[in-house]
């Protein structure tokens, strides 16, 4: 059994102290084997943005994996944003934009989707060479290793705004997740919690691929949802998704996803704080 917690959408240089000092607190009460963080560490990637975040990172006190989001490259330094966009981020935070960690259980990769040079810069896309590295990196994993990819933007909309703009060149990344057996797709962005299925919005996937998006998990920059993080039990058969929410004082345990995988299809088994069976569930 492995536990992840996947943080993402930090945004310092707009954060609420408290709630930053409360992440740390319950990170290191809940023990993850590995903090995954989806990317827009800061707000408007200012040297002094960067040096918070970095500090934060220091504070961490169990293994991470970072990739960039939109918001860690320039926005209003234009020469910057075209001819070094992640210069900044690549000294402060990693000179490595596709980390990877693999183990006797999992294997985790991160991709970098955040792009200079797009017609609307908070848009991000994947490329045919990230593409091949996928494929390089997964499809030499064995199919007893859980295998998860975490991106910034994301592969699946949310269930009540199906047309949300998703990462570019989703559908030619599909296939090579579908052929060498990710299980797991993790992506912010949307500064929205929510967990699911591939198959739900991408019907010409044959295999179910799980999604779990996280909220923002320090800025102040809520969309109507608390700060957040997900912390993921892996455990196979089973994936256990528990959304951890900010109550003003610290975070606390809230909406709890359990899925079994049964072939190559992934089924919701038990959603709620109490694990009340969903109806009808397998």
């Amino acid at each position: 059994m492995k536990t992840l917690a996947h943080i993402s959408d930090l945004h310092f240089g707009r954060i609420d102290p408290r709630v930053v000092e409360g992440l740390l607190a319950d990170l290191t009460a809940r023990r993850p084997d590995l903090i995954v963080i989806s990317g827009d560490l800061v707000q408007r990637a200012k040297v002094s943005h960067f040096r918070q975040a970095r500090a934060f990172l220091q504070r961490l006190p169990f293994p991470y994996l970072v990739v960039p989001g939109n918001h860690d490259i320039p926005v209003y330094n234009v020469v910057r944003r075209f001819l070094n966009p992640l210069g900044n981020y690549k000294r402060y935070i990693s000179k490595d934009l596709s980390p990877f960690h693999i183990d006797s259980e999992i294997a985790v990769l991160g991709i970098n989707t955040a792009r200079s040079v797009i017609m609307d810069f908070s848009e991000g896309r994947m490329n045919k060479a990230q593409i091949r590295r996928v494929r390089e990196v997964f499809c030499e994993v064995p199919n007893t290793v859980f295998k998860v990819l975490f991106t910034h933007h994301p592969f699946l909309p949310p269930p009540d705004a199906p047309n949300t703009k998703l990462v570019g060149r989703a559908k030619m990344a599909l296939p090579a997740l579908e052929t060498c057996g990710v299980d797991l797709l993790l992506a912010g962005h949307l500064h929205r919690a929510y967990s699911g299925d591939i198959m739900t919005h991408h019907t010409q996937v044959a295999r179910s691929i799980l999604v779990a998006q996280a909220s923002t998990a320090t800025s102040t920059r809520l969309r109507n949802e608390a700060n957040a993080y997900n912390l993921i039990t892996i455990a196979p058969p089973r994936v256990t998704f528990e959304v951890r929410s900010w109550e003003g004082a610290a975070f606390t345990g809230g909406l709890v996803s359990v899925w079994r995988k049964d072939g190559q299809r992934w089924a919701l088994e038990m959603q709620d704080t109490g694990f009340r069976p969903v109806s009808g569930a397998a």
